[in-house]
């Protein structure tokens, strides 16, 4: 918490807004608050920062910091914490389908508690929601193992009281507290966010808050710094250190100016509380659930009311509209899914990929825009040396060789940039440092001349004849070293560098900086008059040699990657917190076409409905800021996208919370692995490729359980419907129903073994409630025309038309519905001829060869008798497979009726 300012009361959204849009709204309030008060800290003197906090330079004493961590609370951001073991298990029987599962199973203990219905249904709802329960508890657990704390103590500057010198002391950093003096030094993380009161050389790695690969540079600041005025973004501040960045090099003494949630780390963190949005998941399951729970509400009491005055039997036609209900409930629904999802988990933990939702599988499968970050997922997430040019532009050993001179010989702490060199010339063995050169002296680095030299003799066994010349080697940023020289190397030749040299190779470094390179300038002079010590008054009259053009080179897999997915019908769109030049040359690089790159300038400048369609067509976003990247994801959603979100910062976390699947990587900052769904053990969208194909898969397999049975259960209480309006008696006994619908639901939990045909795996798959409902209406009423065509014969020739035989006529149709029912599974699963152009897998036929040999043997078992059955006379049997084959032949030819007609199957 801060000191500086009273906090503002939170505005509260206008309303008409979802809960979603407010919950946004208030971040995007909070966040520019925090802004404010930061860019706020930046302008003002360091004398006037220390009193708002009430503070010196030598620090709070222990009394005053207990006293503040008291008042404040602990230097923490809020973060999601997984449910304990017995409210996600709470949470698994959360489904409608398993509330009418309950509801029906109550209903049948009230009419005869010895019903044997009540123990099938308790076992499907039991198995149902221990599934989905152990697999999400255990991933859970999974993701936790893999979040583990870099550091957890930082060195702030106390005194044990007042009057007291001040002694440094390691301090767990939820112990920090506002007006704390934190100590910085290379490779520390920092634990609040800090007003610089002295730094030297600070170099800090931001990218887990904005994206920007390369470390930045803070300014050198002095206790009399008197501030400066930013851009109003306090990653760009450079008098600012914000919780969670990490200090690459140099040294660094601040001020605690906030902590916990007044952070801008904990201003963004407070999005990641609370109930997550609603996914293309869960929107699609309640759709969809909902659509079956009306149909079976119209026509269960239907079938009540028609058995009722049909029969005059009203408590027995009770009991068979129950009946009818449980058939006409997909009731094993959240047991596929479940096992679907478990089974995708399964096979995608394979792949090195940790699921902590389940529902995120299908999303995966259903993704149709794929927003990524740029480093370390298109990029290496390393810096290359990519050129070494002369001042046309031309590659040129000799620039190469003097770049590796300078970086080689310096003694200070070498950034990534001279370890490119480094590396370089190691892998391609261009240049060999041997007994030609020695060390005399070197000029350090330092940010306000952003250039280092090194000073090397030239031995005279390099030389000949005569005494070891000095060479005073410099490379830097262009504009500094440039203004250093006098001549340049042209060709060989050294040519005064006049004005309109000056400018042509001025423009020649201007252009690879719009090519999205980094790049340095090497100069060179042999000095006159050799000495021991040098400094930086002869780091002048240089003559400018060429330049160092340096990279995050892109991943060589990333535009194969890139390809499969657009193969699979997914867009990427490329969102960063890097510049415009650097994320269009890396996107141009791996086959993103780029067009025009918007900042997040730009965004902010947009309402909803205009961002809405700029991200639409835009492909990369560039310098955008955690709440820029939410609005981007929920602009994209918001014109029917199923949207993922690839990252690993802080400034990821909330994209990756709204999106509707999450990815990060075990590398990740812990609070965007806490956001994200799937964890990646590798950074590649290779992966994340495979997971697409296994999220359509597993999808698939869902989705054929819910049309079969959506389909097979309609004709069925069709085929009842006329049964008993003609019949005068049950068309089969509640129990049988039971029975049936338990034998058949047990042969589709092989399903999610099932393969998918490679075409439906090539486009994004999504739930579509209507879809359903067309085609249950279309292929249900097919197996009615053949359970009548089944009534027909066994009364008309097996005379089983009276209440006398009607246990035989109960036999012939139970095991003609059962069979219809279990073989149609391979007409429906597959858009292709069955078993000809596509084979279900190997647990799939073999539960349709137990299913169908139990519907044979049941009425000749010794349950027959408990059950209602009567043994079927062996002149049945050609009838049965002359009726099954033709209702096969049919569906086949409605099939491709329906596919031509709508397009689509599954």
């Amino acid at each position: 918490m801060t000191m500086l300012t009273p906090r503002t009361p939170t505005k509260l959204a206008p309303p008409g807004r979802t809960r979603r849009e407010r919950r946004a709204a208030e971040l995007e309030a909070g966040t520019r608050r925090v802004a404010e008060r930061l860019a706020a800290v930046a302008a003002r003197p360091v004398v006037r920062v220390l009193q708002d906090v009430d503070t010196s330079r030598e620090g709070l004493t222990h009394a005053e910091a207990a006293l503040r961590l008291e008042l404040h609370g602990p230097n923490a951001v809020d973060r999601e914490r997984a449910p304990r073991w017995f409210a996600q298990l709470a949470k698994a029987y959360c489904n409608p389908f398993i509330g009418v599962l309950v509801f029906l199973a109550a209903v049948m203990f009230w009419q005869d508690p010895a019903d044997p219905g009540v123990v099938i249904l308790g076992v499907m709802v039991g198995v149902s929601g221990l599934l989905r329960f152990w697999q999400e508890y255990r991933s859970g657990r999974a993701a936790d193992a893999l979040q583990r704390l870099v550091t957890t103590t930082c060195a702030v500057q106390r005194r044990v009281g007042s009057g007291a010198a001040p002694t440094t002391f390691e301090v767990p950093m939820d112990r920090v507290v506002p007006g704390d003096m934190v100590r910085l030094a290379a490779g520390d993380i920092v634990p609040a966010d800090l007003r610089l009161v002295t730094a030297k050389d600070l170099m800090v790695a931001q990218a887990a808050l904005s994206g920007e690969s390369l470390p930045v540079a803070k300014a050198d600041t002095r206790p009399d710094d008197l501030g400066r005025e930013g851009s109003g973004d306090p990653v760009e501040a450079d008098n600012l250190c914000l919780m969670g960045t990490s200090v690459t090099s140099g040294t660094a003494t601040g001020v605690v100016v906030a902590t916990g949630a007044d952070t801008w780390f904990g201003s963004m963190a407070g999005s990641l509380v609370g109930e997550r949005p609603q996914t293309n998941f869960d929107n699609g399951v309640r759709r969809v659930s909902f659509l079956l729970i009306r149909f079976m509400l119209v026509m269960v009491p239907v079938v009540f009311m028609v058995n009722g005055f049909t029969k005059g039997d009203w408590n027995e036609a009770f009991l068979f509209g129950v009946a009818v209900a449980v058939g006409l409930t997909p009731e094993m629904l959240p047991m596929v899914v479940s096992a679907n999802l478990a089974r995708g988990a399964v096979a995608m933990s394979r792949r090195k990929v940790v699921v902590k939702r389940l529902n995120a599988i299908q999303n995966l499968g259903a993704m149709d825009v794929l927003c990524t970050d740029k480093t370390g997922t298109l990029t290496e997430d390393r810096i290359v040396l990519d050129r070494y040019l002369d001042v046309h532009g031309a590659e040129d050993g000799e620039v190469l060789e003097y770049g590796y001179l300078n970086a080689h010989f310096q003694t200070g702490l070498r950034n990534l940039m001279d370890q490119a060199v480094i590396d370089r010339v190691d892998e391609a063995e261009e240049v060999v440092v041997d007994a030609r050169f020695s060390m005399v002296d070197e000029i350090p680095f330092d940010f306000a001349r952003r250039r280092m030299s090194v000073v090397l003799s030239r031995n005279a066994l390099a030389a000949g004849a005569g005494p070891a010349e000095h060479v005073v080697i410099t490379k830097g940023a262009v504009e500094e070293v440039l203004a250093l020289c006098t001549h340049l190397r042209d060709r060989g030749e050294t040519v005064e560098l006049d004005e309109r040299l000056r400018d042509r190779v001025t423009r020649v470094a201007e252009d690879h900086n719009r090519q999205g390179l980094r790049v340095l300038a090497v100069a060179t002079r042999t000095v006159d008059a050799p000495r021991d010590t040098y400094t930086v008054a002869d780091e002048d009259g240089l003559t400018l040699v060429g330049f160092l053009a340096f990279l995050d080179p892109p991943k060589a897999s990333a535009a194969a990657a890139l390809r499969g997915l657009a193969d699979k019908g997914i867009t990427v769109k490329v969102v960063t917190g890097d510049n415009e030049l650097v994320a269009a040359r890396v996107c141009a690089d791996v086959g993103i076409e780029v067009g025009h790159v918007v900042s997040g300038g730009e965004v902010d400048g947009l309402d909803d409905t205009a961002l809405r369609a700029l991200a639409a067509r835009t492909s990369v976003f560039a310098k955008v800021n955690p709440v820029q990247k939410a609005r981007i994801v929920r602009a994209l959603q918001a014109e029917g996208h199923t949207v993922g979100f690839l990252g690993d910062g802080i400034n990821d976390a909330a994209a990756l919370r709204d999106a509707d699947v999450g990815v990060s990587v075990d590398t990740a900052v812990d609070i965007a692995k806490e956001s994200a769904d799937i964890i990646l053990l590798e950074k590649d969208l290779t992966v994340l490729e495979q997971g697409v194909v296994q999220g359509r898969t597993t999808f698939g397999n869902t989705i054929k359980y819910i049309k079969m049975t959506a389909s097979s259960n309609f004709g069925n209480v069709f085929s009842v419907l006329v049964a008993s309006a003609f019949i005068p008696f049950q068309p089969m006994l509640a129990i049988m129903l039971l029975v049936q619908n338990l034998v058949y639901d047990i042969s589709q939990l092989a399903t999610p073994w099932d393969r998918m045909d490679e075409e439906y795996l090539r486009k994004p798959r999504n739930w579509d409630a209507k879809g359903i409902l067309r085609f249950m209406v279309t292929i249900g009423p097919i197996s009615s025309i053949f359970d009548i065509a089944m009534f027909a014969i066994m009364w008309n020739v097996f005379a089983a038309n009276s209440e006398a035989h009607q246990a035989l006529f109960q036999s012939g149709w139970f095991v003609e519905g059962l069979l219809s029912q279990t073989l149609i599974v391979h007409m429906i699963r597959t858009r292709k001829i069955p078993f000809v152009q596509s084979r279900a897998s190997w647990p799939v036929m073999v539960m349709t060869v137990l299913a169908v040999l139990t519907g044979l043997w049941l009425p000749f078992s010794p349950l027959a008798p408990s059950l209602g059955f009567v043994a079927l006379p062996a002149s049945y049997f050609p009838w049965l497979v002359g009726v099954l084959l033709a209702y096969c032949t049919l569906t086949q030819f409605v099939k491709t009726r329906y596919i031509r007609r709508f397009g689509t199957w599954l």
